[in-house]
């Protein structure tokens, strides 16, 4: 439904390819390129001619419009793109072809007022809009629901590099001719259409990029670049239009990662006697993570229109992401319970209350080397066929065709070493094999990285040998190997028919959409054990490569393996077939129907429009139920199935009042839902049996026990379902200068979170260990299992403010400087748990700023950009390639760039770019605990976990178009 953007919001030729030089609205980064009044052909008037009249955007008399390129050009399309949608949008543009001034079009996207991004290693990659998980997003090319590579609904921006883009419109009122919008917004990503081009166009783009200092890993290079072309031409006496582009990447990245583990109190293994009691850090670990980053995109667009009655569009899009991670550093414990570690010279100071040893002396620490080796492939295809028909001068038919599919193939690989070298491997009856203790002394930032001055030397390559170091027995393995494997793919029919009219009513539409959605995953794990019985080794030269330098916390060098040549070399593998493997196993199969029934209205300065989706939702998920808990046996996993069916109406208002003079008011009105996340829909269940139930408690003869518990899926779920309102006010004082600001609420009638309940196991037979159990003690059968569960919802509210001036229309003299900016802030009652747990919504941030200030003129083009997100619960990566949450604090980046384009002489239409990305190298932060949990001072000030820094990007390029 709704594919012909080019109808409503159809950008001027400028604006619908390459959105690599993104200027948005809000705050998209600026490119370089040229900042001057220009005469416009008259076939690129029309949209000007649909759009209100506000100061110099349209012509009068027929005489030749003036408009704006460059910065203010981008940034005059996408103001033009959210005066011109019924819905409360906003909306990025293009300023050339193929011009990028963001790594993806993520960085776009998170300018945008109400909207905010999360970084994964330094680059934004998923986008929350108005303080709701990405979860609640639907994204859409041209219309189209699009495939995530990822493990849920969310799509992964950086997938889309925005050279390819010419404009994106985010809604956060939906429309009812759009299926599958969002509870939160729906992302529509947009492309060129090329008959909207008035003479073939050429555009190619070249920039190189470095990151600052260094290389963290000898043998992962820190410089790349990226390239991009694109193809627009007319045939067949401009009936038959074709675009093509392809952009290239490769991008490196670093990441300086510090975790600390958790805090405690260690008493007598404290020296001085002062410090007994304060918290001391009981486990850390430092690495060093190069990546590189290749994608390879490209785009093929044919769109022909014979005559005004037949209109088709053929859009195909595919793209290769290659990732490659090298991580190389150091973890051990600081435990005063592990090693008979104690502290001496420990130094303290209080913080919020409670008393932090700050500095001091670890003795009988065993670090831990790590050379970790991780790769990733995605790879997307995305076809639609759009046709339009034009039934009568007043009717139209439209079908359209579409079909997407992401693949995604990971390696996630830890290998352990350490100083020294023993005879066979850690195990709990040879504790202490290869492994040497080691005095580490350490200073403790409040917030930043540590220091520390290890004792030993880790780059002695006749010191250093591969295998299990882990206290307490040794984890019993001397590395892992995962393979996550992702698969989604949707197909879709959509038709649609509408009726124009006189009178109040303008337009009547009707349609109907199918849309098919599998997704499947498996995750293959297995244990490495070292050859020969376990029997630690020292590495070859051969498969050496220069030690990794943590210089940055005072570590120093460790040794460096190429575990992309030494693993099969030293290692042998063997499957993990427990539990947790079985529950990371899934199938999904979704079947969505939606019809509806929109009219346009017009009366007047009031227009809007009214309508309803009725949606009808099949799910089923194939999972296992375990059944067979015995220690070293394999487990018996049972074939499940099951799923439901639900029905929603969803009732939308969304109405315009024109008070004139550029000022405008708008009202919204809507239902909305969201689709359950898919592993939480996976039909596994997977029990477990507690033996040491009465291990540190007193059991008596004929006491009742409850050991069992069990986690999973619930293929069952219902969607979020949600009822909002939304009041905006908006004053387009010009082309480049308007004022907004927008109030919503959205009162959730359904929240899910994670629920326990009592279980009866019954039918699961008591394992062998239950005989650890005392005699007389009773075995109860009922137990907690703990689901995914539909619960009460919650209200969130906010207020955007947003705006952009041109200060040239102000004042001449200070023409082509400018300002953009935006502040949102939300708020949010919503706790779905019905037994007093607090649980906080992810994604939300209490507020959210972009600022931006530029200034362009005579061919000179500069600007800087800050955007800020307060803390916020994410989603990350843990342990075992698992999805988990944790809290993210606040975030603040800034960027800018310089730039030239020669306007005249033999180089006209040539651009210089210079641009650096994190420009003041914000780092990135998370807090022990999550929620109300985690390890907290006196006066409950969380203390910090996580701490990474990324480094500054720099990038020098060159685009020419002709």
């Amino acid at each position: 439904m709704k594919r012909r953007h080019t109808a409503r919001t159809r950008a001027p030729r400028l604006g619908q390819f390459g959105g690599a030089a993104l200027s948005a609205l809000a705050l998209s980064l600026a490119s370089a390129t040229q900042a001057q009044d220009v005469t416009e052909p008259a076939e690129d008037e029309a949209q000007a001619s649909n759009a209100e009249p506000a100061g110099d955007q349209g012509n009068a008399g027929g005489e030749t419009a003036i408009i704006v390129t460059g910065i203010r050009g981008g940034l005059a399309r996408s103001i033009d793109l959210k005066r011109q949608e019924t819905s409360i949008v906003e909306a990025i543009s293009a300023e050339d072809i193929g011009k990028l001034p963001d790594v993806s079009i993520a960085e776009s996207i998170a300018r945008l007022p109400g909207l905010a991004a999360q970084r994964v290693n330094g680059r934004a990659q998923v986008i929350s809009i108005r303080g709701l998980a990405p979860d609640f997003t639907t994204t859409l090319l041209n219309g189209r629901q699009q495939a995530s590579s990822g493990d849920n609904r969310a799509v992964e921006f950086d997938q889309y590099p925005s050279e390819l883009l010419g404009s994106v419109v985010i809604y956060k009122t939906p429309d009812a001719e759009i299926s599958g919008m969002g509870l939160s917004g729906t992302a529509d990503l947009r492309t060129v259409r090329p008959l909207d081009f008035k003479e073939r166009t050429v555009a190619v783009n070249i920039r190189g990029e470095k990151t600052e200092g260094d290389r963290l890993n000898d043998d992962v290079r820190n410089w790349g670049g990226r390239a991009s072309i694109s193809y627009i031409d007319k045939f067949l006496d401009g009936t038959l239009g074709i675009a093509l582009g392809y952009a290239h990447l490769d991008s490196p990245s670093a990441n300086r990662h510090y975790k600390a583990y958790g805090y405690e109190a260690f008493g007598s293994a404290v020296t001085p006697d002062s410090a007994a009691n304060a918290l001391l850090l009981n486990g850390q670990e430092v690495f060093a993570t190069s990546r590189l980053n290749r994608r390879d995109a490209g785009i093929a667009i044919i769109e022909w229109q014979p005559d005004e009655t037949v209109h088709s569009t053929l859009d195909l899009y595919y793209s290769k992401f290659r990732q490659e991670e090298t991580t190389r550093g150091a973890q051990w414990f600081s435990n005063g319970f592990a090693d008979n570690a104690t502290f001496s010279d420990v130094t303290t100071e209080t913080r919020g209350g409670s008393l932090i040893a700050t500095g001091g002396t670890l003795r009988n620490g065993v670090p831990i080397l790590r050379n970790d080796h991780n790769t990733r492939r995605d790879e997307i295809f995305s076809a639609g066929l759009n046709n339009e028909f034009k039934l009568d001068e007043r009717t139209m038919f439209e079908l359209d065709l579409s079909y997407s599919k992401n693949k995604r193939r990971e390696q996630i690989l830890e290998t352990y070493a350490g100083y020294g070298r023993g005879i066979g491997g850690v195990t709990p009856a040879t504790g202490d094999v290869g492994r040497t203790f080691d005095t580490i002394g350490f200073e403790l930032a409040e917030d930043g990285y540590p220091s520390y001055d290890p004792g030993l030397n880790y780059a002695d390559a006749a010191q250093v040998s591969l295998g299990d170091r882990a206290p307490w027995g040794g984890w019993g393995h001397d590395g892992a190997i995962r393979f996550p494997d992702v698969e989604e793919s949707i197909g879709a029919i959509d038709a649609e028919l509408s009726h124009e009219m006189d009178g109040f009513l303008s337009k009547i539409s009707a349609g109907v959409n199918w849309t098919h959605r599998t997704k499947t995953k498996r995750v293959d794990d297995f244990d490495l054990f070292l050859k020969g019985g376990r029997q630690q080794a020292l590495v070859d030269s051969q498969y050496l490569v220069d030690p990794t330098d943590l210089d940055w916390v005072g570590f120093g060098p460790v040794l460096s393996v190429d575990m992309s040549e030494a693993l099969d070399v030293y290692y042998t593998r063997a499957p993990i077939l427990d539990a947790n493997y079985f529950d990371k196993n899934w199938d999904i199969r979704e079947d969505v129907v939606t019809t509806f029934v929109k009219a346009d209205f017009r009366a007047g300065n009031l227009r809007g429009n009214i309508g309803v989706q009725m949606v009808n939702q099949d799910q089923r998920s194939t999972g296992v139920v375990i059944n067979g808990l015995e220690p070293g046996q394999p487990i018996v996993p049972v074939l499940r199935s099951a799923g439901d069916s639900y029905t929603d109406i969803l009732p939308s208002l969304n109405v315009i009042w024109d008070l004139g003079g550029g000022h405008r008011l708008r009202f919204a009105a809507s239902k909305t839902m969201a689709r359950p996340r898919m592993d939480e829909m996976r039909a596994n269940v997977t029990p477990g049996f507690n033996a040491l139930v009465c291990t540190g408690q007193p059991c008596t003869p004929g006491q009742t026990v409850n050991p069992w518990s069990a986690s999973g899926g619930n293929p069952n779920l219902k969607p979020w379902r949600a009822k909002a309102l939304d009041v905006a006010y908006e004053w387009y004082v010009d082309r480049t200068t308007y004022f907004a600001v927008a109030g919503f609420y959205k009162k959730l009638d359904t929240y899910i979170y994670q629920r326990s309940d009592l279980f009866d196991f019954s039918g699961i037979p008591l394992p062998t260990t239950a005989s650890s159990i005392p005699a007389g003690i009773v075995i109860s059968p009922i137990g907690q299992i703990t689901l995914p569960a539909n619960g009460d919802g919650g209200t969130i509210k906010g207020v955007e403010f947003s705006g952009a001036i041109d200060l040239g229309t102000v004042f001449d003299p200070l023409r082509g400087l400018g300002f953009i900016g935006s502040l949102s802030l939300t708020d949010s009652n919503l706790n779905p748990a019905d037994n007093g747990q607090e649980v906080r919504i992810p994604g939300l941030s209490g507020t959210i700023y972009n600022l931006t200030a530029y200034y362009e003129r005579g061919g000179f083009q500069a600007r800087i950009s800050q955007r800020y997100r307060s803390a916020f619960k994410g989603e990350v990566v843990q342990l075992f390639a698992t999805r988990g949450f944790t809290e993210i604090l606040a975030d603040k980046q800034v960027d800018a760039q310089i730039g030239y384009t020669f306007e005249s002489g033999s180089l006209e239409g040539l651009g210089i770019l210079f641009q650096v990305n994190n420009l003041t190298d914000s780092p990135y932060r998370t807090r022990l605990g999550l929620d109300s949990g985690g390890t907290k001072t006196s006066d409950g000030t969380s203390l910090l976990e996580t701490y990474e820094k990324y480094g500054r990007q720099f990038l020098l390029g060159f685009n020419y178009r002709f």
